[in-house]
């Protein structure tokens, strides 16, 4: 039996290495794609700020919270020199509703 104990320990031993090395290898930025059947609400109508030197407005928009949507209210972007902001949106693919994250295009 004392062998059948050290060549488990040795398996964990091994495996733990491993296990840690596929969580940091990870990227950062993935996100998960959300993918609902119910359709969002209408959008609000949303005072947009006076410009601001430097940042974007990203408006409001719907985000799905587990049971339903909640609001997310829009907020300022610094800007990247180059670069338009695409905001955030929910697209239809057939029955189902995507929402597409905003990102910066060049």
């Amino acid at each position: 039996m004392r062998l059948f104990a050290k060549v488990a320990k040795l398996r964990l031993a091994l495996l733990i290495p491993f296990a840690l090395a596929s969580l940091a290898s990870m990227p950062s930025f993935a996100q998960t794609e959300v993918i609902i059947q119910q359709a969002p609400p209408p959008m609000r109508a949303e005072m947009i700020p006076a410009e601001r030197p430097g940042y974007a407005w990203d408006r409001g928009h719907w985000r799905w919270e587990g049971r339903g949507y909640g609001w997310v209210p829009g907020h300022w972007q610094p800007v990247m020199h180059g670069a338009r902001w695409a905001p955030g949106h929910w697209q239809a693919r057939g029955p189902n509703w995507r929402w597409v994250e905003g990102h910066w295009v060049r």
